[in-house]
């Protein structure tokens, strides 16, 4: 992402904030994963959508109309010795040279400075709880203040916190260009890496090893995973986040793969399910064309001036609908969907946010009211049906049947792109591309 676009966005936030206010942004602390080993560093989706800035350690500050600065950065100071071990910093010269700083400072001097900062400022903007130890902090500065104030040294300090995350989770629902962008890379990197999977599949290999495949490609193109993949072939096909990804796969099987990657910190999260040994079965095709169906119906309402819920309305319509006509679920397609029938082999709803964090951030309600879709939004939709061993009151022969669709949409001015659509998904298309004659 461009500097400016880190620019665009901090005077996005100020200009919401006005005058008065301050805003205060701890970088998310490192995390042990095992003894003296920490887990891979990725920044706080918040903290880098403003700043742009990777290093743990760090914080952020914005005081709109600030003659001085209006963005300043508390950063580590260059350490030679640590840098020779744990790799290179920018240091408060580096904020300011790549990171688009006014100032920068180093952030084992903040308790002397950001108090000074908040002097007269009347509103904080600030994620209370996110960080329980930085909370204590910021509170006691703000206390300090109102100490300074009581003995009349004429410091007037903060009257009122403010959520930023309220603010801030706000902008990120709507992306910009660069972002859209960003995320079309996410998803072909990740296209790539299902089409190399399915190839892969056949019977006899391990859940682990196609999962293998997907994260080489992943890697191969400069991506992480954006989750934990889910490859789950036969019964662990309806084990919604199934995560073990250690069995064998079986002749006549289902595999279904929910994965997706993270380039340049945007998300991509695709689905599909296909057969193992590369033809459905009829009972397989019957459920599959049921829930490609209801996919199909959800993205059709995918477009601005609908509201957030209609995708899941049409997907629960299109799967009542096609359960009753295969005789799965008994009744009147209305009453079913009025007493919840369906939910007991489509449980999850259709879809989700998506953007930096894979699910994104952001209101799915407005007060009492469904969200009105808007152009700049993105979000997956993804239809499932899971039919587990031993289901009571369903014939044997659609047991074990498991299937998700998913692919990545953004909302259009004048509809939506499905920012996945390479990936094959009609059932003869998958064959096809499993049986090497598809493209």
């Amino acid at each position: 992402m461009r500097k400016d676009e880190f620019r665009r966005r901090r005077r996005q936030l100020m200009k919401m904030m006005g005058k008065g206010g301050i805003a205060i942004l701890p970088a998310v602390p490192e995390k042990a994963r095992n003894g003296d080993v920490h887990y891979h560093y990725r920044p706080d989706s918040d903290f880098y959508y403003l700043t742009g800035f990777a290093e743990p350690e760090a914080v952020a500050v914005l005081i709109p109309g600030r003659s001085q600065a209006e963005y300043v950065l508390f950063v580590r100071e260059r350490d030679p010795t640590r840098e020779t071990w744990d790799g290179r910093r920018a240091g408060p010269e580096g904020a300011t040279r790549d990171y688009g700083a006014d100032d920068a400072f180093p952030v084992a001097d903040i308790d002397d400075i950001l108090p000074g900062l908040m002097e007269n400022c009347s509103r904080v903007y600030y994620t209370m709880g996110a960080h329980q130890e930085f909370d204590q902090r910021v509170i006691g500065w703000v206390n300090g203040l109102k100490a300074q104030g009581q003995s009349r040294s004429g410091v007037q300090p903060p009257q009122e916190f403010v959520a930023l995350d309220h603010l801030l989770h706000d902008m990120r629902l709507f992306k910009s260009r660069p972002e859209v962008d960003t995320l079309r890379q996410s998803a072909r990197i990740a296209v790539s890496a299902h089409k190399r999977a399915m190839r892969f599949a056949r019977p006899g290999r391990t859940e682990y090893e196609v999962m293998a495949e997907l994260l080489h490609e992943f890697r191969r193109n400069n991506a992480d995973i954006s989750y934990h993949p889910i490859v789950g072939g036969g019964a662990n096909a309806c084990i919604l986040h199934y995560h073990e990804n250690s069995e064998t796969l079986q002749d006549g099987d289902l595999l279904l793969i929910d994965a997706g990657c993270e380039y340049e910190l945007y998300a991509s999260d695709i689905t599909r399910t296909f057969p193992v040994n590369g033809r459905f079965t009829p009972e397989q095709r019957a459920i599959y064309e049921v829930v490609l169906d209801a996919q199909y119906a959800a993205i059709a309402k995918t477009q601005p001036g609908n509201h957030w819920n209609d995708p899941h309305d049409a997907a629960v319509r299109a799967i009542t609908h096609g359960l009753v006509k295969l005789g799965i679920l008994k009744g009147k397609v209305p009453a079913l969907i009025k007493e919840g029938a369906y939910r007991r082999f489509f449980m999850h709803r259709t879809g989700h946010w998506l953007g930096m964090d894979v699910h994104d951030v952001g209101d799915y309600k407005i007060g009492e009211e469904w969200r009105v879709l808007e152009p700049g939004m993105a979000l997956t939709v993804e239809p499932g049906i899971y039919i587990p061993n031993g289901s009571k009151g369903v014939a044997k022969r659609w047991w074990n049947i498991g299937v998700r669709i998913e692919d990545d949409v953004a909302v259009t001015g004048t509809g939506n792109e499905v920012l996945t659509a390479g990936l094959p998904k009609e059932p003869d298309a998958v064959e096809k591309w499993m049986n090497g004659t598809g493209r």
